[in-house]
């Protein structure tokens, strides 16, 4: 059991972004008791698959692994491949639930993808797909390694970044999604994986 996994409460956090959007950091909301055995339990019990992606009209297979969970059986297509939501776990529901008090916002879908060290990353890029609820808050708990985790703005190039701690939540919401990419660059001294779960809405 995750024992007091809804007992403790972050400090309120402050927007990240100068405009046009905003990124909340809560920090670590799970302690290392509690993330150890979380991280531990989401390695052995998620349903891993290498993720696929087209570029230039070629479907690639990554040697991250991703897994799609939801309320129901969601479709959601992103970089050109569509995927079914399997239904939530007992542990993702309890995620959730910690999730949606902290960040005062209701979830229906999680996507997670699982890093195995530092070789494996994510370039920059948005979360606007049109299965979405459009401006609807994407919260993001992370368990394993910590990562360096950037922001830069589409029009004005400038950047933020922030590392993600084992055991953190990051919420990005509002128009974000419309001005601000997002990437996790690759670090090729970081030997542990690392696991996101990014609860999401889809537009029903």
């Amino acid at each position: 059991m995750l024992g007091s996994l809804f007992d403790r409460e972050a400090d309120a956090p402050v927007n990240l972004l100068p405009y046009d959007g905003t990124v909340l950091y809560f920090g670590n909301v799970f302690p290392k008791e509690l993330a150890d055995p979380i991280f531990r339990r989401l390695l052995n019990e998620i349903h891993w698959k290498h993720d696929e992606v087209v570029i230039f009209g070629k479907s690639i297979e990554t040697r991250r692994e991703v897994a799609w969970y939801g309320d129901r059986d969601f479709s959601y297509t992103y970089s050109g491949k569509t995927k079914t939501a399997a239904l939530f776990t007992p542990l993702l529901l309890q995620l959730r639930q910690k999730t949606e008090e902290l960040t005062q916002e209701t979830y229906n879908s999680c996507l997670l993808n699982l890093y195995h060290d530092g070789s494996e990353g994510m370039g920059y890029h948005n979360d606007r797909e049109k299965d979405l609820a459009k401006h609807h808050a994407i919260a993001a708990l992370s368990f394993g390694a910590e990562r360096r985790f950037c922001f830069r703005h589409r029009i004005t190039k400038e950047k933020k970044e922030l590392f993600l701690e084992h055991g953190s939540l990051l919420v990005m919401k509002d128009e974000i999604q419309d001005y601000w990419l997002h990437s996790l660059p690759e670090a090729r001294k970081i030997v542990q994986p690392r696991v996101s779960l990014t609860f999401r809405k889809v537009a029903e």
